[in-house]
């Protein structure tokens, strides 16, 4: 009778321990996408009150930009800057809008969004590559995921 572990015995501890860390990656990699998409929302939340904050002390004027505002804004979670858009001063056009998956402008005063974990979007949440997107919706009434929306 010998003492220790065989040969066997080492080959079966290292697949069930092959498959415990196969089950924990992607529910880590789930929690952390759900940390950075809950991080996008208050950060979106926050520069929409300072727009807001903007416009009541400067008589109801949107910022053409962020940096207008004099306000330090942070990159979104994925390293990208916050999109914005000053829906009045485009002039009326529909086009370069953010709409929803019937085509109607998620908001009439100003779009602010982030591109999301894949860094890419598209006029429609309803593409594909806006679903990641976190959205500013129904004139700041909805926050979050553009799949949800």
């Amino acid at each position: 009778m010998s003492k220790g572990f065989g040969l066997i015995e080492l080959v079966v501890a290292l697949v069930i321990a092959t498959m415990l860390v196969t089950l924990a990656i992607p529910s880590y990699q789930r929690f952390v996408d759900n940390a950075k998409v809950s991080a996008a929302i208050g950060d979106i939340a926050e520069l929409s009150l300072a727009v807001e904050s903007f416009r009541l002390n400067n008589d109801d004027r949107i910022p053409l930009t962020l940096d207008e505002m004099g306000v330090p804004v942070s990159l979104d979670p994925w390293g990208r800057p916050y999109e914005f858009l000053n829906i009045p001063a485009i002039g009326g056009g529909v086009g370069a809008l953010r709409k929803d998956g019937k085509l109607n402008p998620l908001n009439t005063d100003f779009d602010l969004y982030s591109v999301g974990k894949d860094g890419a979007s598209a006029g429609p949440l309803s593409a594909k590559q806006s679903r990641d997107d976190i959205v500013r919706a129904n004139n700041g009434a909805f926050i979050g995921l553009g799949e949800d929306y």
